[in-house]
This record gives structure tokens, C-alpha cells and sequence, in this order.
């Protein structure tokens, strides 16, 4: 697992979407691994040890699903390196009667919530046991038990689809909010302002999570807006906003928990701006090279959230070299395990295509699927 350890240093100068050390940026996780008594959220130490091993997890398993895509045996990924901290920070900050609704780095949060590795990895290689059933791409997963809602390409369809769930659940009068993730570029659709706005005139129990990661695939945070911030657009919609270092897994809990508490009183929703990085490229398909400087990428490196919060560990004693080792061994072992359970599972089979649409299927799809099932078939298959 490749994590940089060197201390971090704030990249950025001028008040700018990507400067963390903007005295508005809410910070609570010290250069020397302790903790800002002003900001700390006062996690219990047990639960802090369990966000840290998860996110391990979620960066080896990252590392192994690009191999796997290079080898050939799935076919794409799109992971999470660099945002580990934004995506489980606010993940768990969210109450058990919360509702995530995803963008597509999100299967960390997925997991923690209680979607297991094994229906993950069916996803990946989109074999029978898939939830999906094998119809979208990989990294298109949904986990209705862990009330994480599906996952759909189109950039920032989720926005109107969490705020219309919210209104609902503020009509039956049920105590939920929902928390929706979203990359900066997502900023630029129409689906972020009909959400925000619906979202400020209804009041909507809404927390609007965007993952302001520095690129949307090629394009840069200054071509993408001239505001000062993500968080600041909230404004005109009447939403307040609050931004936090996305790569201190604290400040990002604080502020996602006190969001959360604020648009579920009833008050007004509120967007959550977390300043992070994305250190590989876009997915498996994309490579940053070709439009981002290296020097770039380094000196967000030395950000890395999962070094800054096992220094934290380190230097509360909570955390040494035995633990990593048999950590990462564990993973290891579980991460081998469920792509070879995945591997061997069989491919969904061909009348799947026709269900879970409608209840009682309409005579035509009754008709085509008995066409398709007597058809012949392709050697092989």
C-alpha cells in the first residue's frame, strides 16, 4: 500500500477553491498528528482506529482493482486515491437512518455503511451475485440495506434525486436526512442548481457534499468557476456552506455531522465543500498525465489523509508497525478471496434483462423474452 509519510504542507497561496489554508477552511488535524481543541470532534478512540483500517482498505483495495482492470479481468475502475479521508469522514458522520446517495467514488462509503467486499467485487466483474445484475459498467452498485442509493453516470442526476427523497421524507415527517456526493465539476450542471434550489425553497433535510478534488478529468478548478469557492454558491439559493480540509478525516466528520444536524432540524440544508485531491487519474480509461504537472500531484502527496491520521495514532499509541502489518495482511487475504469468489461466479443469465421493471411484465417483454431464451447462441455462450 503506498502511502507518503513526509509532514504535510498546505499547497495553495491566494484565496483560491483549491487553498486549504484559507482561514474559512475548517481544519482540526495538526501537522504533528494532534488535534485542534477548538474544532476536535471528540471521536472515541476505538472508532478512530476503525476509520483508519478502513481506510486502508479502501486504498489497497483501489491499488487491486487496477491491476485486475490492467490484467484484463474487469474491465474498468474508478477509485478514490487521495479522497479517502472526504468519502469516510462524512460517511460516518451520517446517522444509521440517513441516506447516501453516491456519485461513483464512493464504494468506500458503501462498504463502511455495510455493503459487503463480496457484493462490491460481484459488481466489479458484474457476474450473477451482482446487485446490478450485471447491467452497468463496474463501480455502478447499490446497496438498498445500507441505504446508499445507485450510482448512474450522467453527472449530477443524484443531486435532484437525493433532495426529492429528502422532501419526501420531510412530508411523511420522518427523521432522516440525505447526504448527496458530488465532484466540483458537477457544480457546472443543471441537476446542482435545480437541487439546490428546490432544496432552498422547500428546506430539505439535505446535506450537499461536494468532493472539490482539483480536476473534472482534464479540466481545472479555475476553468471550471470564478467564484472564490464551491461551498459559496450556496448562497444564492439561500444554503448556507462550510468548507473543510478534505484530507483531515476530523474536520471532515465535524463538519459533515453538524450539517447533517442543522438540515435535519428543519432549518435549511446546507453544502459541504472538502477540499481534497485526486491522485490518480479520473478511472483506469483516463491519464493525467497528459494535462496535469507531476509537481502537482507531489506536493499533494505529502497531504496523503491516511499518513496524517496514522500520525495521529502514532503519536496517541494507539497505532504500531505490528498492527499495519497484520492490517494489511488481513485485507490482503479478504481482497484475494472475494475477486476469486467473483471470478468463479457465473454470468447473469440472459432472462435477468427483463426483470425488475415491472411488477407483472407487459405481454410484449413476455413475448421477446421467450424469443430470446429459444434463440440460438453464439459458441460459448
Amino acid at each position: 500500500m503506498a502511502v507518503q509519510t513526509t509532514p504535510p504542507a498546505a499547497p495553495g497561496g491566494s484565496a483560491s477553491p483549491t487553498n486549504t489554508s484559507d482561514p474559512d477552511v475548517v481544519r482540526v488535524l495538526r501537522d504533528d498528528g494532534s488535534l485542534d481543541p477548538a474544532f476536535d470532534p471528540h471521536i472515541e478512540p476505538d472508532a478512530v482506529v476503525a476509520l483508519y483500517k478502513h481506510l486502508v482498505l479502501v486504498r489497497m483495495l483501489d491499488e487491486r482493482l487496477v491491476t485486475l482492470q490492467r490484467q484484463g479481468r474487469i474491465g474498468f475502475h474508478i477509485g478514490s486515491l487521495g479522497e479517502e479521508a472526504a468519502i469516510i469522514g462524512s460517511a460516518a458522520a451520517a446517522r444509521d437512518n440517513d441516506w447516501l446517495f453516491p456519485c461513483y467514488r464512493e464504494f468506500g462509503a458503501a462498504l463502511w455503511r455495510g455493503m459487503t467486499l463480496q457484493s462490491y467485487m460481484n459488481n466489479m466483474f458484474g457476474n450473477s451475485a451482482d446487485p446490478a445484475k450485471g447491467r452497468q459498467m463496474p463501480d455502478h452498485y447499490t446497496c438498498r440495506a445500507a441505504k446508499f442509493g445507485s450510482i448512474s453516470s450522467p453527472i449530477g442526476t443524484q443531486i435532484t434525486q437525493a433532495v426529492g427523497f429528502a422532501w419526501a421524507a420531510k412530508m411523511k415527517k420522518e427523521d432522516l436526512a440525505t447526504v448527496v456526493y458530488f465532484g466540483e465539476g458537477a457544480t457546472s450542471s443543471s441537476e446542482f442548481h435545480n437541487g439546490m434550489n428546490f432544496a432552498g425553497v422547500f428546506k430539505t433535510p439535505t446535506v450537499f457534499f461536494c468532493r472539490n478534488n482539483g480536476w473534472a478529468i482534464s479540466v481545472p478548478v479555475e476553468r471550471q468557476t470564478a467564484s472564490s469557492s464551491f461551498a459559496i454558491k450556496g448562497v444564492a439559493y439561500g444554503i448556507p456552506g462550510v468548507r473543510c480540509d478534505g484530507n483531515d478525516i476530523f474536520a471532515v466528520y465535524k463538519v459533515t455531522r453538524d450539517a447533517i444536524a442543522h438540515a435535519a432540524s428543519g432549518k435549511v440544508p446546507m453544502i459541504v465543500e472538502a477540499m481534497t485531491y485526486r491522485l490518480s487519474g479520473h478511472s483506469t480509461s483516463d491519464d493525467p498525465k497528459a494535462y496535469r504537472k507531476e509537481g502537482e500531484v507531489e506536493q499533494w502527496k505529502q497531504r496523503d489523509p491516511i499518513a496524517r491520521l496514522l500520525k495521529h495514532l502514532q503519536l496517541k499509541k494507539l497505532w504500531d508497525d505490528d498492527k499495519q502489518k497484520a492490517l494489511e495482511a488481513h485485507v490482503e487475504g479478504a481482497i484475494k478471496e472475494a475477486v476469486a469468489v467473483a471470478e468463479k461466479t457465473p454470468a447473469p443469465a440472459l432472462e435477468t434483462m427483463f426483470e425488475d421493471v415491472f411488477t407483472d411484465p407487459p405481454w410484449h417483454l413476455q413475448e421477446q423474452r421467450a424469443a430470446l431464451l429459444a434463440g440460438p447462441r453464439a459458441k460459448g455462450h
